[in-house]
């Protein structure tokens, strides 16, 4: 296959691991399970380590199936460089490892996933501080940052809640601060939209969600989009300046946020990854279809005190969801209204599955304070909007009116 420019988005990735060639004609780059790479010549294996040329070094550090999911990943982002990492977790957890130092500032959305508002709590124990705001205006955002402000982090659409961070508003924000902009693009994926548009220097993406989409491998992936200009940040050792200005970052990551704290992607995951990531545009045709229709539905319901999803017309940032991305997402979340036990309506649910993902073909459900959110508080729930009744969903690809039929049932007592 020769390679060519325009393709769609789906065609890119169905065909990119043809563009560099695949042994024995393998329409999909194979499982390579080895973490040791050999070289006849021991010059090579030096020239190689000292980064005058591309190689394999170690597992830790990188993998042929896993460097071409990186590949796919930086095509679907546009961007200049990708790295894949174990889970999103430790694609976030690399950026603090990474980049971060003893008195750095960060500025960041108050409305995030459990996981990132629990780590930035650590980075804020260890030399760092962090300022939580509500990013859905951008003002916000601008009364946070600080002399020493390194990094502004949002997510697209937050969970549970869905709030959409003022995305384009902030990126000029930082733009004209020359502060690094990083943008978790889970919810949205780049299918629906990409970060680099509104500046994004850095992109976060869960591959365990809907990029994968099958609920069978765990990873995530951090992308330089080339959005940043990486001479205007503080933080970078001299020895990562070797290469050009725009491969500082990513390469200071790899070395410090993958290399050193270990959070590898394995080849095996890679490749399940790898293979899901290839209907991902019709799955989230599919999914955004179903959840905007499960949303309509909810909204409608005299039983339902409130739902939360960007493609209703009530919610709060519809028109900047309507602006940016192609689809309003997969998630919606909502609460019933007092006297009707959340739990005993979820047991009604025959499709719908209580579980704890996000991106998966299937429906998932789940009562958040009681779950995912219990650690922190109610308290800390309360301030992020959080109710004690609120249920999140994570819409499949059922065929939608099963799906309806499944809620509306469940809602009847039936």
């Amino acid at each position: 296959m020769t390679e060519k420019k325009n393709y769609g988005f789906t065609t890119t990735i169905l065909h990119n691991d043809r563009q560099k060639g695949i042994e024995h004609g393998s329409l999909h780059k194979p499982i390579h399970t080895s973490v040791a790479f050999g070289y006849a010549d021991a010059r090579q294996l030096a020239s190689v380590f000292q980064g005058k040329e591309p190689g394999f070094r170690y597992g830790r550090q990188g993998n042929p199936t896993v460097s071409a999911l990186e590949d796919k990943v930086n095509k679907m982002e546009q961007g200049v460089a990708t790295l894949c990492f174990a889970t999103g977790m430790g694609a976030i957890g690399a950026v603090f490892q990474g980049l971060l130092r003893a008195g750095d500032h960060v500025v960041s959305s108050s409305f995030l996933f459990g996981n990132t508002n629990s780590l930035w709590q650590t980075v804020a124990g260890q030399g760092a501080s962090v300022d939580f705001v509500d990013a859905t205006d951008v003002a916000n955002v601008a009364a946070a940052i600080k002399p020493d402000t390194r990094i502004v982090f949002v997510e697209t659409i937050a969970n549970p809640r869905t709030q959409v961070a003022d995305l384009k508003r902030i990126g000029q924000l930082c733009q004209e601060r020359g502060i690094l902009y990083i943008v978790d693009n889970t919810m949205t994926t780049p299918y629906l939209f990409l970060p680099k548009s509104v500046g994004a220097g850095l992109v976060v993406n869960a591959l365990t969600k809907s990029i994968g989409g099958h609920g069978n491998a765990l990873g995530g992936s951090l992308t330089d989009t080339g959005a940043y200009d990486w001479t205007r940040f503080p933080n970078i050792y001299e020895n990562y300046k070797k290469a050009a200005p725009a491969q500082w970052g990513i390469t200071q990551i790899r070395a410090k946020g993958l290399r050193d704290f270990g959070a590898s992607l394995g080849p095996e995951a890679a490749h399940h990854i790898a293979v899901g990531a290839e209907t991902l545009a019709l799955r989230m045709e599919r999914t955004c279809a179903n959840a905007l229709a499960l949303a309509e539905l909810l909204e409608s319901d005299e039983r339902v005190a409130a739902v939360y999803y960007p493609g209703l017309k009530s919610h709060p940032q519809h028109a900047i969801s309507s602006e940016l991305f192609r689809r309003h997402g997969s998630l919606l979340s909502f609460e019933l209204k007092d006297g009707i036990d959340c739990f005993d309506f979820l047991n009604r649910l025959k499709l719908a599955v209580p579980a704890s993902n996000l991106g998966d073909t299937r429906t998932l459900i789940i009562p958040v304070a009681h779950t995912i959110f219990f650690e922190m508080g109610a308290e800390r729930r309360a301030s992020m909007g959080i109710a004690e009744s609120l249920i999140r969903v994570s819409v499949g690809i059922e065929d939608t009116a099963d799906l309806l039929d499944d809620f509306a049932c469940a809602l009847e007592g039936c």
